[in-house]
């Protein structure tokens, strides 16, 4: 049974969509928006409400980072397509990133089947309509690399201003496009959040290494003796 039915309107009449993760992923928007926004998605919400549009359970982020600043992912991939408007979705993935419980971070994967053929003269053109005219270089204050991707491929044109940015990338290992969507404050934290988690990590190894080799000699001790227990008053020689 379909929960969270809504209705969207199409050319020659209404389709009524049953799951929130693929009416948000598919959602065209009807006028040119901020690159503060991805399809139904804004940058700064909570780890609840993307959740919920994206159809997912909170407890599917995953934690990147606890400390000095929570990070957080969550990753929504294309369920199989019950409709025509999912079936024609060309995203294929969005990985959602957070700092502190605010999205600051969009990479989303388009499916290299659904634009196969098309230039990056095309890609432009479509993203255009969404976010405006875009410059063959990115804003000047994008970050180029994502903490989720090390390699994004080559960049080819970017939008946005001062406080955020989307800039689309042509895929370095595949015929396919990605486009990286950034609030540029908060995403400046999150990466000074991140190197200075590696160096608590790096710092603590060994005390970390030591008190999970302890939980885990008292946990082999707990089932032998639980074991134990069971086994000696029914053992006969």
């Amino acid at each position: 049974m379909l929960k969270n039915t809504r209705h969207t309107h199409i050319a020659g009449g209404w389709l009524t969509i049953g799951v929130l993760g693929v009416l948000s992923a598919t959602a065209m928007p009807a006028r040119a928006q901020s690159p503060a926004q991805y399809r139904d998605y804004e940058l700064g919400s909570s780890v609840t409400s993307v959740s919920a549009l994206a159809g997912m359970k909170v407890s599917d982020a995953k934690i990147v980072h606890e400390r000095p600043a929570l990070i957080q992912d969550l990753e929504w991939r294309r369920p199989l397509a019950f409709s025509d408007v999912a079936a024609k979705d060309p995203v294929e993935q969005i990985v959602f990133s957070f700092y502190n419980d605010r999205l600051f971070k969009l990479v989303i994967e388009y499916d290299r089947h659904r634009t196969e053929g098309m230039t990056d003269a095309d890609m432009i053109e479509a993203i255009s309509a969404l976010y405006g005219t875009g410059s063959q270089l990115a804003p000047k204050n994008a970050r180029a690399i994502s903490l989720m991707v090390t390699d994004p491929g080559t960049r080819i044109a970017g939008w946005g201003d001062a406080d955020y940015s989307a800039v689309l990338y042509r895929s370095s290992y595949a015929a396919g496009f990605r486009m990286i969507v950034t609030s540029i404050q908060l995403d400046t934290l999150a990466r000074a959040a991140d190197a200075q988690a590696v160096k608590l990590d790096e710092r603590d190894a060994p005390k970390l290494a030591i008190a999970r080799q302890k939980k885990e000699d008292a946990d082999l001790l707990a089932a032998q003796e639980k074991a134990r227990v069971i086994n000696k008053p029914a053992f006969r020689p």
